[in-house]
Order: C-alpha cells, then structure tokens, then sequence
C-alpha cells in the first residue's frame, strides 16, 4: 500500500486547512495516523485513528484537530482548525498493522507517504 498526501499551504492563524491521505490499496485493517516533524525538531505522532475507529491525540492538538477514515475510499483526513503558528510543519501519513502475504503468512507491515507542508502564520 502506497500513501499519497495532499491538502498543505499556507494558512493564517486561526484559520483550517484540511490534510488527506490516499492509499492505493484497501486500508480497512490498517491502524493510520498523522506525524508531523518541523524545522529542527523531532518527528511526533500528531493522531492516530485504529482500524475499529478509536483515536488519540498528541495534548497540543486536543480540541483542534480530528483524525477520521473513510474505509470506502482507502483515506484518511486530519481537519485542522484554529491553527497556530507552532502547527508549522511537514505532515506525513502513516500506515500500520498485519496483513496476510502472498504466501499465508502475517507480516508487520508500515508505510509512510511523502509529507505535505504545512505553514501557519501569524
């Protein structure tokens, strides 16, 4: 499964942007989430949504942000709202969990799509 992200620019503070994340195969068994690294800065798991639909929240972003799947069309979206400058940063989706393999087999599986920039101004 490959990730596509789009949904990045430019926004002020205050204001909402919202990030998606096309997979090319089935993400209906997958765990997904959303990290984020900025400029000199560690990469953090900003949300994760599971494949039952349970999410978790980095505390910086509790409130703002909502993480939500759509099974049907193999996304996953993070909403974005009262966004602040601190929130500047390159957003990558992730993909995890166990998949069945060619061969019978389960196998961890993780993928990582290209990240989508985000700049927030004040």
């Amino acid at each position: 499964v490959q990730l596509q992200a789009s949904g990045g620019g430019l926004a002020q503070s205050g204001g909402s942007l919202r990030l998606s994340c096309v997979a090319s195969g089935s993400i209906r068994n997958l765990n997904m989430g959303w990290h984020r690294q900025a400029l000199g800065k560690q990469r953090e798991l900003v949300a994760r949504i599971s494949k039952d639909g349970s999410t978790n929240y980095v505390d910086s972003v509790k409130g703002r942000f909502t993480i939500a799947r759509d099974n049907a069309q193999n996304t996953v979206y993070l909403q974005m709202s009262s966004l602040k400058p601190d929130d500047t940063a390159v957003y990558l989706c992730e993909a995890e969990g166990v998949v069945l393999n060619d061969v019978g087999e389960f196998v961890a599986f993780r993928s990582w799509g290209q990240g989508t920039k985000v700049t927030v101004s004040s």
